[in-house]
């Protein structure tokens, strides 16, 4: 501690009066006040500058004040013109959405398909979808398997569809002691005198347009080798000589499903099955009008669209009997064109093959019992679609063309319902908006590297990133809202869908394609935020109060890698 030396007395001043000893006193006392002097200088200097740094934070906090409000201001900028786009975006889908005129008048083809169908089914109590399924097996030429009791209108179907199509009809029982000759014809007797084995094949199997043979699997290992080959390939050997048949279709029937592993190949020749039960109790009366010949037209209407599971049950009268039936414009070249050209003109997005191949490897690989497909089953769905899609007037195969597969890919009644309920699980899901949503993090990761880095090379690119997800979203929303508030008009307006089936699917539907619409809504209007905070070119810090979310799984990410 600093010692100060006392200061004179006043006696001592006193006697220094004389001129002499007063400058000594006054020096004296001057001495000894000079170190308290320095402290209070050094203590009010202290103070000055302490005063200094005072005023030096109250101007630092007042820039810190201004900054956070212009950053504020910024974005709130940005938040507002996000919104504003957000709500002109929403208005505009809904706007397109009321401006939609009704649907323009079928092409050619899907004319005549409804004509068809509904030519096809006048009469028929419970049959609408074993109907459709038999003018899609028809159109891809490929064949039905009908699994059901007798006496359910299982071989008038096929008398129907030979008629339509003006084509040669052959029907067969089979037994377990059935011969060849029942289906392919006698042998030649003037062949076996020239020491030739060949048929005399008019008017049998290997010359018919349409064909129903009913009791399939009881076919034997004698007719089982001839009938593969010439349900796939439609050839025929007679003889020495290899003939192309002109089978357009076959329609098979059975109480029961194969059980000898033999018979394998040929249940997976038909490539479209189906369930058949008899009619419903609910529609015993309108069938006994039926046979009564008393049922209404209006009745008759009715039937079609019955509710419950026995939809599609039914019995019949003759397309012959009936004075109202009619006969379509399809032409027979016209069932043998239409695969064709449908394989050629029909594409199949990327979104079907997915649902395709997910559902192949989870009936073969997560069922149980697992479910096989084989390749040529596989790739034969795949024609199918397209011409499912084609006869519809469309040039690409849409996600609900894959509900047809429930009638593809089953080898048991039961497996019909889990491919149903895979292909709806698949659609509501929406794996694209999955895969959006990716996008649109790692856009928002090298949104925060570029405001850091500011390269305006990756800037621009960048900038260009955001409107394209902007725009992908735009559409999403607007596809979404076109399904859900137009009623699923995709689905409805197909012509291999009856009216209970859309309305079971779009229930299956709605719950989670209503809660991925306000996910992509969502979605949108941190895209446009995004949008808008690149093309302010703000500060990276910013992003964290703009999408604090997407933030924390940014630095989530970083930290994971690091």
């Amino acid at each position: 501690m600093m010692q100060v030396a006392p200061g004179p007395s006043c006696s001592q001043v006193c006697k220094a009066s004389s001129k002499q000893d007063l400058p000594r006193a006054t020096a004296a006392s001057t001495s000894a006040r000079a170190p308290r002097t320095s402290f209070l200088n050094a203590y009010q200097r202290r103070g000055e500058h302490l005063s200094i740094l005072v005023a030096q934070a109250v101007r630092s906090d007042q820039q810190v004040d201004q900054l956070s409000n212009s950053a504020l201001e910024l974005i709130s900028q940005i938040t507002r013109k996000a919104d504003e786009e957000h709500a002109a975006t929403l208005e505009r889908n809904r706007a397109a959405l009321e401006g939609l005129v009704e649907q323009d008048a079928p092409v050619e083809l899907k004319r005549k398909v409804l004509a068809t169908v509904s030519a096809l089914k006048e009469g028929l109590i419970e049959r609408e979808t074993e109907v459709r399924l038999l003018l899609l097996a028809a159109l891809a030429g490929e064949h039905l398997l009908l699994l059901g009791p007798p006496g359910t209108a299982k071989s008038e179907l096929s008398r129907r569809m030979a008629r339509l199509t003006g084509g040669t009809y052959f029907e067969r029982l089979l037994t377990r002691f059935s011969v060849p000759e029942e289906l392919f014809g006698p042998l030649s007797m003037k062949g076996l005198e020239n020491d030739e084995y060949v048929r005399q094949i008019d008017g049998y199997l290997p010359t018919c347009e349409v064909a129903f043979i009913d009791e399939i699997f009881k076919a034997n290992s004698a007719i089982l080798n001839a009938l593969l080959t010439l349900l796939n390939e439609r050839l025929f050997d007679n003889g020495n000589q290899r003939l192309r048949v002109p089978l357009l279709c076959m329609v098979g029937a059975s109480n029961e499903l194969p059980e000898s592993e033999e018979l394998d190949a040929l249940f997976d020749r038909f490539l479209i099955r189906r369930q058949v039960a008899q009619v419903s109790s609910a529609q015993l009366g309108s069938l006994a009008r039926l046979a009564a010949g008393t049922l209404r037209p209006a009745d008759e209407a009715s039937t079609s669209s019955s509710n419950g599971a026995a939809e599609f049950n039914g019995a019949a009268t003759s397309l012959a009997d009936s004075s109202s039936a009619r006969f379509t414009e399809l032409t027979l070249d016209e069932f043998r064109d239409t695969a064709r050209a449908a394989y050629t003109a029909v594409d199949l997005p990327d979104a079907v093959v997915d649902i395709l191949t997910s559902l192949r490897n989870y009936l073969q690989d997560k069922c149980e019992p697992p479910v096989y497909v084989s390749d040529r089953r596989f790739m034969k769905s795949v024609n199918l679609l397209q011409v499912a899609a084609y006869a519809d007037g469309r040039d690409q195969v849409i996600e609900y063309d894959c509900l047809l597969l429930e009638h593809v890919f089953g080898q048991r009644p039961d497996d019909a319902q889990k491919v149903k309920q895979f292909v709806l699980d698949t659609i509501a899901s929406d794996p694209g908006l999955q895969q959006t949503e990716l996008v649109f993090l790692g856009l928002f990761g090298r949104a925060c590297r570029v405001l850091e880095n500011r390269n305006q090379e990756d800037m621009e690119e960048t900038k260009r990133e955001a409107a394209q997800v902007v725009e992908l979203l735009d559409l999403r929303q607007g596809g979404l809202t076109q399904t859900l508030d137009g009623g699923f008009p995709e689905l409805r307006n197909s012509v291999w869908q009856s009216e209970i089936s859309v309305q079971s699917a779009v229930q299956a539907l709605t719950p989670q394609m209503t809660e991925n619409k306000k996910r992509v809504e969502e979605l949108l209007r941190e895209a446009l935020i995004l949008q808008a905070a690149l093309e302010s070119e703000t500060e990276a810090g910013l992003l964290e109060r703009l999408l604090p979310k997407r933030y924390k799984q940014y630095q989530k990410g970083i930290s994971s890698r690091a």
